[in-house]
């Protein structure tokens, strides 16, 4: 099964967080910086896809995501457009962020994680404010605590 959707994924290595939210909700400018964060092997930050996401489900429960081949490598930079950066042609999709205002990030996640039902796979799900100034970083914490916790289940 594989879906299209609305969204932004970036990488630690080969491993993907989607991050979600209507027009305007700071997918692309949290997605810049955390690229913008330092890294190198499995902890190099990438891109995978900017707008529009390719899902799908692979035999296992493994999920994998990536771009459209029109949008691979490009991301929209508010004020200044369409800039092209260095992506991964894929990478396997272990959590799901939707992005939401401040008030509404609870302080401490459900224990465990809620999940979210992609391409028939159930995946981690937490919510960010992605204009904290240290959404970057909390998106790289949960994005290495979800590859060190690949027990997902089908939905």
């Amino acid at each position: 099964m594989r879906e299209l959707i609305h969204g932004t994924c970036v990488a630690l290595g080969t491993h993907a967080a989607l991050l979600r939210g209507g027009s305007g909700a700071g997918k692309s400018d949290l997605a810049l910086r955390f690229l913008a964060l330092p890294g190198e092997g499995q902890t190099l930050p990438r891109l995978v896809a900017d707008d529009q996401v390719w899902i799908e489900a692979r035999t296992g429960g493994e999920l994998v995501a990536s771009p459209p081949a029109t949008l691979a490598g490009k991301i929209e930079v508010r004020g200044i457009g369409i800039v092209e950066v260095p992506y991964l042609a894929r990478a396997q999709l272990v959590l799901v962020v939707d992005l939401v205002a401040e008030k509404e990030v609870p302080r401490m996640p459900p224990e465990p994680f809620e999940t979210v039902t992609i391409a028939g796979v159930a995946v981690p799900r937490l919510h960010l404010g992605p204009f904290e100034l240290s959404a970057a970083l909390k998106l790289k914490l949960a994005l290495l605590w979800a590859a060190s916790h690949p027990s997902r289940g089908h939905a």
